[in-house]
């Protein structure tokens, strides 16, 4: 029996038109996420891995095969990527939240050009990520392929908040090799109130 399973979208595979079209979330979703929770399940029981808290596994990743931190990262990233979007809306970040941004990045529009150039500039594939440190100041970082900050590898002391997949299946349909334009558009859909939800969780 499979340990981890496919989530549904939280919205239908049109809602984030024309930002990011039907047919690449039902690539996107349907099959990339699904391949990486199938092959995640996969390789949970080729190695004989009892347990089904996902978090306990990526705190142990390093003792695991290659096979498990990659697509159980993608199953998680994706999950956490997907979430983090919603119909396109005239929404911002709105009070603790939009005060932890401009206390760390100066304002809003200057946490924008950062996470941008982050993104903008990871080598080959990857994630970009707004994370809440232990102070609850806020901080951007990269990870490569499908790793993320609670693998045991990464260094990184945050909770994660945000995050942007620039793994080129995650544009290339609609954007081709224009992977700022992406990122511009991923700013028009980004479900704030649900990352207000994750701040305050990170918080607390």
């Amino acid at each position: 029996m499979a340990k981890f399973t496919l989530p549904k979208l939280p919205y239908e595979h049109n809602a984030l038109e024309p930002q990011i079209s039907e047919d690449t979330l039902k690539l996107h979703h349907d099959k990339h996420h699904q391949a990486y929770c199938d092959k995640f399940n996969a390789a949970l029981e080729s190695a004989g891995v009892e347990t089904d808290n996902i978090m306990e596994i990526f705190q142990n990743i390093s003792k695991y095969p290659i096979a498990i931190r990659n697509h159980g990262g993608g199953y998680f990233n994706h999950m956490f990527y997907f979430e983090s979007m919603k119909k396109a809306s005239d929404e911002n970040p709105q009070g603790e939240l939009l005060e932890a941004i401009e206390k760390s990045f100066g304002s809003f529009e200057e946490f924008k050009n950062k996470f941008s150039a982050s993104a903008g500039a990871l080598f080959g594939s990857g994630w970009t990520w707004l994370g809440v440190k232990s102070d609850g100041s806020l901080t951007i970082y990269n990870t490569q392929n499908q790793d993320n900050c609670f693998m045991n590898v990464i260094n990184e002391d945050s909770t994660p908040i945000l995050v942007i997949d620039v793994w080129e299946h995650a544009y290339y349909v609609d954007y081709q090799n224009r992977r700022p334009e992406y990122i511009g558009k991923f700013f028009e859909v980004i479900n704030w109130e649900k990352v207000s939800e994750r701040f305050n969780n990170a918080l607390n």
